[in-house]
Formats: C-alpha cells, structure tokens, sequence
C-alpha cells in the first residue's frame, strides 16, 4: 500500500467514527445503522446491550435514544492500524447523559474498533464500547426546549430542573415489604414482583379474556410492554385503541364514559407511600374516575424507586422528579409542557379485592 493510499483511508475512517458520533447525537438511526458492515456488531457490555447486524443496531438506537431527556458525545481522535482491507483502532469519548427514569452521569469510555473496506467505503465490523470512568452525581445543567409557539416566553420553556436523584434510587427490600405490609392493612391486594417481566406475566393472570380493559399513559406500562399486551391483539376488550378511534369534537361524552368505568383499570402511580397511600398525577384528570371508583377492578404496576416515607414526600416525588420528567417527554412528543394539574390520592380500598398493586425490585418509569 503506498502512502497516499493509506492516507486516504484513515481519513475515511476518522471521518467514518465523526459519522458515527454524529449520528448519535442527531438520533438518526437509519444512518447510524448504514455505517456498519451488514454483519457488523455494536456491543457495549458496560449498559449492557449488544446489536448484531443493521436492523438490530437501528432498532437497539432507538430503544436507548427513547430514554434520553439528554445525551451528549464528545469522540477524541485514537490509533488506527490499517491491514489491506481491514483495521483496527481506537477512539476515545466523554458522555454526558440524563435518562428519562432519572438516572444520570458523566463517562470517559473507549471504542474498541474493527474496520472493513467495503463497495461502499470503509464501515465498521465491530465497536466494543469500554467505560474507563464513570461520575453518577448529579448533573446541574438541564436540555433546552423548544418555545411554544409564538409569545412564548423561551426561558420559561427551558427552565426544567433536573430530577432529584434521591427519588430514582430503587427502594430497599425492607422498604418494599414494610410498603407491601401497610397496604395490605389498608385494604388494597399487594405483591411483590422481581421485575417488570414478571409484572407482565402477573397481569395476565390477573385479567381474565375478554374483559374491558383501560390502560392509563404509563412509562412504566409503556417499557414493560404491558401496554402492548393489552391494547394490540384480540385477548381483552381494549378501550384505549376504541378511544383514539372516535372524534373528540363529536364523541367527548362517549370517551368520557368509556374511560370511567372499564371492567379493569391498568396504571402505574407517582408514589406509594411506605404508611401505604398511592399518589397519581394527571394533567387532565381524565384517568382518575376509573382508578378512584369506577372500574370495578384496578392493578398497579408500581417501580421500586417510587417508594417514599410519607405523603408530604410524596407530593414533593411529583413536583420535583415525575413532573420534570413528564415535561421532556410532552415536549418532545406533542411539542407542549405538561403539568399536574390535578392529583389523586388513594389512602385506603373499601372494596376487598378491587386493587392490587404490584410492587417491584427494579425502577421502571417515572
């Protein structure tokens, strides 16, 4: 291989991994996927996660971009060793990120690399990522949002605190049981739950075919794929796809009535409190007739790091932790903040089996 030959590709292939960073933090997952080989493989054993392949490298993107409030890459030029049509090589990066669950941090890692010469240009083989250094304090900075529209007030829209970490942290197996205990006193049906996996089974369980099933707009619901289960296929009578299916303008009393008193109401809650009250949040209030009275049945799938000592302290996990949240995400989806706007507190279920709550080991949600 002459010099300019080998010149030439390891410009490309620093401009592949300035491709690639690029990509990231565009969240274009599509492209991030093209620059791999068709058998390429992402692995990063640190999340862990690990992609073979392109249509597993898109859809893996999308499922860690989803969680994003923030992420943001930094890609140092490394060694690159050129072998014919093959290399190897190393590119240093520092992240920052905060995660939509809470979770947040600084990290200095390495890309572990393998390089293919291609029809279509040089591509990765494989990228093996290597935390060297990793800082979970806390991150004081915030993601600005967009203005709302015209007038709005841009400081307004970017002024989102970062979560309090103390609210993301899971709840310990003491706490959990003393949780489970107080709300077995006050009348609700409590469970114990590894995992959202197994919440996912549970709920099968506790669901018989073919009832009419209402499922709130849950994080928790959303990641653990119970939304899914309930609201695609023929198993229940699902009553969130029958209300997107109707117009609002013409059908509000319909929905209202729909939404009111399902056979069963499917949700997760801001907080549960470790003297066992449940605390939901709602901008609308329009979930709160069926988790409050009217379904005749109720199930809770309720993350571990969603325990707190106390309804004072409850109030303050919405304010501060869900709400902040919350707001990344309507902004991100629907282009507007959110609010709590109305509140629903549950401190005891006069009605023996009516409400289970499903408690969990791991964090999930808000």
């Amino acid at each position: 291989m002459n010099d300019f030959q080998a010149t030439a590709d390891r410009v490309e292939i620093e401009a592949l991994r300035g491709e690639f960073a690029d990509a990231v933090m565009m969240r274009d997952r599509p492209r991030l996927a093209s620059l791999f080989t068709p058998d390429g493989a992402l692995r990063m054993p640190d999340i862990p996660a690990e992609q073979v392949g392109r249509e597993e490298i898109r859809a893996g993107g999308e499922r860690l971009q989803k969680q994003w409030d923030f992420f943001v890459q930094t890609t140092h030029p490394g060694t690159i060793l050129l072998d014919g049509d093959t290399a190897t090589g190393r590119a240093y990066i520092q992240e920052l990120v905060r995660t939509l669950d809470g979770y947040q941090g600084l990290n200095y890692a390495i890309y572990h690399d393998r390089y293919q010469r291609t029809a279509e240009g040089w591509k990765f083989a494989e990228r093996v990522y290597e935390v060297r250094y990793l800082d979970t304090s806390p991150l004081a900075g915030t993601a600005p949002h967009a203005a709302q529209g015209a007038g709005t007030d841009r400081a307004d829209a970017t002024a989102t605190p970062a979560p309090a970490a103390s609210f993301a942290d899971p709840a310990s197996a003491e706490q959990l049981d003393r949780v489970a205990a107080a709300l077995r006193a006050n009348g609700f049906a409590a469970e114990i739950l590894d995992d959202a996996a197994a919440a996912r089974v549970r709920v099968k369980d506790l669901i018989p075919e073919g009832a009419g099933v209402f499922t709130g707009a849950s994080e928790t619901l959303r990641l653990s794929g119970i939304d899914e289960d309930i609201n695609t296929g023929d198993r229940y009578d699902a009553i969130r796809p029958r209300v997107l299916d109707i117009d609002r303008a013409t059908g509000a009393d319909e929905i209202r009535r729909l939404v009111a008193s399902p056979d069963f109401v499917v949700n997760s809650v801001a907080a549960v409190t470790e003297t066992g009250s449940l605390v939901l949040a709602s901008g609308s209030g329009s979930q709160f007739p069926a988790n409050a009275g009217g379904a005749a049945h109720v199930v809770w799938i309720v993350g571990a790091q969603k325990v707190v000592p106390d309804l004072s302290t409850a109030l303050r996990r919405v304010e501060e932790h869900a709400l902040p949240l919350e707001n990344a995400r309507a902004q991100a989806v629907y282009g507007m903040p959110s609010a709590v706007n109305r509140l629903l507190i549950v401190n005891a279920e006069p009605r023996p089996g009516r409400c289970t709550v499903l408690l969990l080991r791991e964090a999930i949600g808000y």
